[in-house]
């Protein structure tokens, strides 16, 4: 049966392993999760037992196939509410996740498919994350994370973690936002040929392509 904390662990864990191939730890997921590793361990073997991860005691967790599927729907929902905002009530990129939060919950799947229609099938959100179709798959184009671009790198910017609304506020009036094309100089990078000096926080934030 659906689960709003039962989907908001899988997708965690799917989060986890987007940009790198890590997989995640209990210790990582109650961290992320804001909750005592206990009662992150008893949803674990829960979640488990449903067939939804694979885990042995104290090591990483994995999504199983089905779970990787659920997984991938909630954050269809969420990515899908994220970008509706954006395009259609004016909602900036560092105002939409606690929204999508709430309302991927209760949107029935009738208006998601309405909304995802309207928009005309988006492929990424306004962060530059991958908005899985219907059938759970996303592409990805190769990337590489600001933090471990050598000088000289010039890519375009893939995503921005939405995960410090304060951060993104900063990189948007840098211009530093999805789709611009930058050049990696030193502590800092060239846009459009001007030198910008980058926030704290920001290398280990964005994801450029490789």
């Amino acid at each position: 049966m659906p689960s709003p904390a039962v989907d908001d662990y899988l997708k965690t864990i799917y989060h986890h392993t987007e940009w790198q191939d890590e997989r995640i730890t209990p210790s990582q997921l109650a961290a992320v999760l804001g909750l005592a590793p206990s009662s992150v361990t008893e949803m674990v073997q829960k979640l488990a037992a449903q067939g939804l991860v694979t885990h042995r005691p104290y090591g990483p967790i994995a999504l199983s196939p089905e779970g990787e599927q659920r997984a991938a729907a909630i954050v269809r929902r969420h990515r899908l509410v994220e970008t509706w905002l954006v395009r259609e009530f004016d909602y900036t990129w560092d105002e939409v996740h606690d929204e999508a939060e709430v309302l991927e919950h209760v949107l029935s799947d009738r208006l998601l498919e309405r909304i995802d229609e309207r928009l005309g099938h988006p492929r990424f959100d306004p962060h530059g994350d991958a908005i899985p179709d219907a059938a759970g798959h996303v592409h990805r184009e190769p990337f590489v994370l600001l933090a471990d671009a050598g000088v000289g790198h010039e890519g375009r910017v893939l995503r921005v973690s939405d995960r410090d609304a304060e951060l993104l506020r900063e990189l948007d009036r840098l211009g530093l936002t999805v789709g611009r094309t930058v050049r990696v100089d030193g502590d800092g990078m060239l846009l459009d040929g001007v030198e910008v000096v980058l926030p704290t926080g920001a290398a280990d934030a964005v994801w450029l392509t490789a």
